[in-house]
């Protein structure tokens, strides 16, 4: 989970468009469009994006006694690959259920479930379309030209360069027999 501070400056106050005031929603499904870019990740102190350029599209399901949120985004995000460092455009689609009910606190320890006090009238997004993005992105970020070999850099010549060479075969004798029979079942196909 992350967790950070939004900035606030300059007497705004952070992120006002992403509040949603749901006592004066009729009950039923509502629809919110967000367009997500560079600008939005300033306010939570993110620069590992390049560029983004993500649509959120947010079911809100006002009920008797509670509401749901789902949330849905698509977009890209650009950014550095690990391996080249070279810029690239990620695609990124996510969801994300959210079950708000009411209770004496404020509550947000479990992750798919927020308990806001009697009372409140309006429910901020914004950290919840934070995370869906950031935890929406792959693990290893690698530019799609490594994989289809179109891409040239001089870093990947480098580790080509640096690449163990020769065709060592290792002894069988040295093998873990328990190696050995998984290597087998890769073989006998």
């Amino acid at each position: 989970m992350y967790i950070c501070r939004l900035k606030t400056g300059h007497g705004m106050k952070p992120l006002k468009a992403y509040n949603i005031p749901f006592v004066g929603l009729k009950l039923g499904k509502h629809r919110f469009e967000y367009q997500i870019d560079k600008k939005f990740f300033e306010y939570f102190e993110y620069d590992d994006f390049n560029d983004i350029a993500i649509d959120v599209d947010l079911v809100f399901d006002k009920k008797t006694t509670l509401m749901e949120l789902d949330f849905k985004i698509k977009g890209t995000v650009n950014v550095n690959c690990d391996t080249t460092d070279e810029p690239y455009e990620q695609p990124l689609g996510g969801s994300f259920h959210l079950i708000v009910k009411f209770g004496e606190a404020y509550n947000d320890e479990n992750e798919d479930i927020l308990i806001i006090p009697h009372g409140e009238h309006e429910i901020n997004v914004a950290q919840y379309i934070y995370e869906l993005i950031v935890l929406s992105m792959p693990i290893k970020r690698e530019h799609p030209g490594i994989a289809d070999g179109t891409l040239q850099s001089d870093i990947l010549k480098r580790l080509e360069e640096l690449r163990p060479q020769g065709n060592h075969k290792e002894n069988e004798e040295d093998i873990d027999p328990r190696w050995y029979t998984l290597k087998k079942l890769l073989t006998d196909k």
